[in-house]
């Protein structure tokens, strides 16, 4: 690490701290020169890789903004949409890639989506499939249904009534 003071490679580390929630580390340097001291940040990097080949730095706001709009009129708050922001951001990065496909991005965002609300998700999977026809949107239905169906079934439930005579 080059000294900002007088340009010397040598330095040397006085103190280490995580920060941003164990994203970042931050660190005191010391110039074995001068004897200056300076801090450095470190980031684990995570990129998104364009269709056009473009590289971009993940966003947590562009993942909640986009999400956003398949929620509108729905029950989500944006708490919820944030939590849903960091579930795909820890998602991706426990992939290991440093550089994820614009693609992926949008496949981790459909399952937390579908948890959070079924009706947001068949609006922004219909967007990102690409629906065209009627029959995607029944499609999509039926297997949403299919897989919300109970496996076994639930014993059924009988309420007695009380005779107020008694």
């Amino acid at each position: 690490m080059k000294c900002p003071f007088c340009r010397e490679d040598d330095s040397r580390v006085v103190d280490s701290r995580t920060v941003e929630d164990g994203l970042a580390i931050r660190r005191r340097r010391e110039c074995a020169h001068c004897g200056r001291r300076f801090t450095t940040a470190e980031f684990a990097a995570l990129n998104i890789v364009k269709r056009s080949g473009a590289h971009e730095a993940f966003n947590r706001l562009k993942v909640v903004n986009g999400v956003r709009k398949a929620c509108q009129g729905r029950p989500v708050s944006d708490d919820d949409l944030a939590v849903l922001a960091q579930r795909v951001e820890d998602n991706l990065r426990a992939s290991g890639n440093g550089e994820i496909p614009a693609q992926e991005v949008g496949l981790a965002i459909l399952a937390p989506l579908r948890e959070l609300d079924e009706v947001a998700y068949l609006r922004f999977a219909s967007v990102y499939r690409s629906f065209d026809t009627l029959d995607d949107f029944e499609a999509e239905i039926a297997l949403l249904r299919a897989e919300g169906e109970p496996t076994g079934q639930e014993p059924v439930r009988t309420v007695s009534i009380a005779d107020p005579t008694e």
